[in-house]
Order: structure tokens, then C-alpha cells, then sequence
């Protein structure tokens, strides 16, 4: 156990600062179902109160995929009725459902579909192993794709998002599109883990208030008028700074 808690479909190790949380159902290519949902929902806050974890890297066991989204042949309980039924991506989603500041890295190989948006989307960094690909099948299966998209416009082109959304599994994007596109900041040909661990650790080098302030002032301002966005800055910058604190690990190269 670490001071994140101890889990069944995740694997956490917290060590310089850095949380690395591994995905851990490769049979299933790690597609979450109830259990992994529930125990993002205690993670998530864990990370957010846990002042020594200060980055969070997410990557996933096995080669075959990162994650396939919403593991179909789980028992999925929960009401009838469609006004209080919950998106499990509240729950898994450390922005939008936990208000977790702390930088997200991915670090994603294989297959990333469907619901694995809900990480990829609110990450602040992506790295792609060179055989990764991106898709979205929800509409070859007769279902409307909704979060993923939307979360999606906000990091690349609306005609890519359309093109990914209205082709479902029939489009893939490999990782030099990705990277193309912007959806992914870099492809590591080998050692994804250990790149992904390399730059977390050069993050949590820096002051952990500067960091967190800059990273919830980019998201925040992406829901917010230009203008807005911009009067508020100052307030994110002298807040970080009246409560800095000093970096107690060792810088880390990126």
C-alpha cells in the first residue's frame, strides 16, 4: 500500500514526487469496468490531498493497448432511470470529476479507444509509444459518441475530431498523425515508461504551487472569454507565489 491507498485494477508507486499509476487489466485490454471506476473515484482525491505527489504518470499494462474504453461484459448495475444515471467518466476524469491540478503524463501504447478519453483528453502531456493508435468506435456500434469528441476539440481540429467520430473504428490514428495533429507531444520509439518517468521527475523538480497554478489557470481558461481569462491570470500567479515552496527533489532533464 502507498499513501494513495492500495487498489485491485491499478497498480500505484509513489516515489520523488511522482505518482505512477498503471492500468492493470491487460486480459481485457485494460478497459475499465465498476471496480476500476470506483477506485479512480478514491485515487483521484487521494492525489489531490497528498501533498508529496506533486506529478501523475498513467500508463497501462501489456502491449496490445493502453485502454479500449468501457469493458462491455462487466456487469454494469445502476438505475433505469436516464436523469440520474452518472457518466463513469466523472469518476475516472481527474479534472472534471476531482479537480486534480497536478500534472497528468500518459504514456500511452497500442490501442487508445473510447473511453480511454476521458484520461487522454485531461492529460497535460502525451507520449505515444510509434505503434499506438487513437480511435473511436462508439458509432460503428450504433452508439452516439459524446464526452470523447467534445473533450477532444479542445486539443485538436474540428474536421480530425469529426473525421475520427463519423469513421468510428474504420479510422485509426497512428502515432505520427497523433503527433501531426497535436493530440500527442511526443513518440518514443523505445523506453515509453522510462521517457515518461523522465519527464515527470523533471516536473516535479519545479516549485509544486507555480506548477499547479499554471496548469489549472491553462484549463480553467479554456472554458472562459479570452478577455476573462486573461484578467484572471494575475490571480493565479500571485497566489502561487505568495505560497511557494521551495522544491525538495532533485531537478530532473527532460
Amino acid at each position: 500500500m502507498t499513501a494513495l491507498g492500495s487498489y485491485e485494477t491499478i497498480d500505484v508507486a509513489v516515489e520523488g514526487g511522482v505518482a505512477t499509476v498503471t492500468l492493470d487489466r491487460p486480459e481485457r485490454m485494460n478497459a475499465f469496468d465498476p471496480v476500476m471506476v470506483a477506485e479512480f473515484a478514491r485515487l483521484w482525491p487521494a492525489v489531490r490531498n497528498e501533498d508529496d505527489v506533486r506529478v501523475v504518470v498513467l500508463r497501462a499494462a501489456g502491449d496490445r493497448a493502453f485502454c479500449t474504453g468501457m469493458d462491455v461484459k462487466a456487469s454494469w448495475d445502476g438505475t433505469q432511470n436516464p436523469w440520474a444515471r452518472q457518466d463513469p467518466g466523472r469518476a475516472l476524469s481527474p479534472k472534471w470529476g476531482h479537480q486534480v491540478w497536478k500534472p497528468l503524463v500518459c504514456a500511452v501504447q497500442g490501442m487508445a479507444a473510447g473511453g480511454a478519453f476521458y484520461w487522454l483528453n485531461e492529460a497535460d502531456l502525451i507520449l505515444a509509444s510509434d505503434d499506438a493508435s487513437f480511435f473511436d468506435p462508439h458509432v460503428s456500434f450504433g452508439m452516439a459518441a459524446a464526452p470523447g469528441p467534445i473533450g477532444l476539440s479542445r486539443r485538436i481540429g474540428l474536421s480530425a475530431v469529426l473525421e475520427m467520430t463519423l469513421l468510428g473504428k474504420d479510422r485509426r490514428i497512428d502515432a505520427a498523425r497523433a503527433l501531426q495533429l497535436g493530440l500527442v507531444t511526443e513518440v518514443v520509439a523505445d523506453g515509453l515508461w522510462e521517457r515518461a518517468d523522465r519527464i515527470a521527475h523533471a516536473i516535479a523538480a519545479h516549485d509544486p504551487l507555480a506548477v499547479q497554478g499554471s496548469v489549472r489557470a491553462v484549463w480553467e481558461g479554456l472554458d472562459q472569454p479570452r478577455t476573462t481569462a486573461l484578467d484572471r491570470s494575475l490571480g493565479y500567479s500571485q497566489l502561487a507565489a505568495a505560497h511557494a515552496v521551495a522544491p525538495t527533489h532533485p531537478k530532473g532533464t527532460a
